[in-house]
């Protein structure tokens, strides 16, 4: 389909709007790197994920994984402990689907742009077309950042491979990283991994609703 014609059958699509905080804190190239492979894994350049702005980012995702998207991404900043991230998740329609995601446009951009611009205490937000999705899921999300906003630097990347590998026990986890079993249990018990799973389930299930 050529970009100029019209798409008569639009999908939901869940886009999420980031920027860095601190982005100055650590040298870009660090960051970047460790940022543009974890987006890597929900789609191209530029079509699907662009960073621009040199600290902000967008990514476009189906509805369904956005949340395991920020989380990950979250992850992935947080292994630096100067830093964090603040995103927003728009979920709607895509109506007109650019070669580059900045270029884009639709209700999920929209809302998107809208929550993000809403922030302000909270580091994760969402928007949709339900009141009562969002604020169901923003007051949980709030709640969630409790844990998410005080990872260290190794809970971070302990979760994160948690979440990517659910298969692997952490006996294994910690030969990789060079740990004691204890100390993967006690950094998944202080980063609040399991309510995190919980949410991510609740989610996945909400989600499918709207």
């Amino acid at each position: 389909m050529s970009i100029f014609e019209h798409n008569d059958e639009l999908e939901m699509k869940a886009v999420i709007t980031g920027d860095i905080v601190n982005s100055r804190a650590v040298e870009a190239e660090k960051w970047i790197l460790e940022l543009k492979q974890k987006l890597n894994l929900f789609g191209q350049e530029p079509k699907d994920w662009e960073i621009y702005r040199g600290d902000s980012f967008q990514l476009k995702v189906e509805p369904e994984n956005a949340l395991t998207a920020t989380i990950l991404l979250k992850s992935q900043i947080k292994k630096f402990k100067e830093l964090d991230v603040r995103m927003s998740i728009g979920i709607g329609e895509v109506e007109y689907d650019a070669p580059k995601i900045t270029e884009s446009n639709g209700s999920a951009f929209l809302r998107s742009g809208e929550c993000f611009e809403n922030l302000k205490k909270d580091l994760l937000m969402i928007k949709s077309a339900s009141k009562s999705f969002d604020k169901t899921m923003n007051v949980m999300f709030s709640l969630a950042g409790l844990s998410m906003n005080d990872w260290t630097p190794l809970s971070s990347e302990i979760i994160q491979i948690s979440i990517e590998n659910p298969e692997m026990t952490q006996l294994e986890m910690a030969r990789i990283l060079d740990k004691s079993q204890s100390n993967i249990s006690i950094a998944l018990k202080r980063g609040g991994f399991d309510e995190i799973q919980k949410l991510l389930n609740y989610y996945k299930d909400e989600i499918t609703k709207l």
